[in-house]
């Protein structure tokens, strides 16, 4: 069953954009990393990319942390772009 599950590759893809709809609905760019990864993987399973699922899952948790990293980098916090408390919420005004 789950070796079938692996050889899908549309189940990839729909995984992918499903991760992707929640990043919409949850900003952030949390689950864009994974929607890439899961895309990327379903693409190679689709060229044929023979493997079994534990290689099919750490392919995907790869491309993930790799393309979580680009859009940190590329979208991430800004130089500067630093919160500075100067009170605590606790605080009595």
């Amino acid at each position: 069953m789950l070796q079938s599950l692996a050889d899908t590759w549309w189940a990839w893809i729909v995984l992918g954009f499903a991760l992707g709809v929640l990043e919409i609905l949850v900003p952030g760019y949390i689950f864009l990393g994974f929607a890439i990864g899961a895309v990327v993987t379903g693409a190679l399973v689709g060229l044929g990319l023979p493997a079994s699922l534990p290689l099919l899952i750490l392919v995907f948790a790869v491309i993930s942390v790799v393309a979580w990293l680009a859009l940190r980098r590329s979208m991430g916090v800004r130089e500067g772009q630093v919160k500075i408390w100067d009170r605590d919420i606790n605080d009595k005004p």
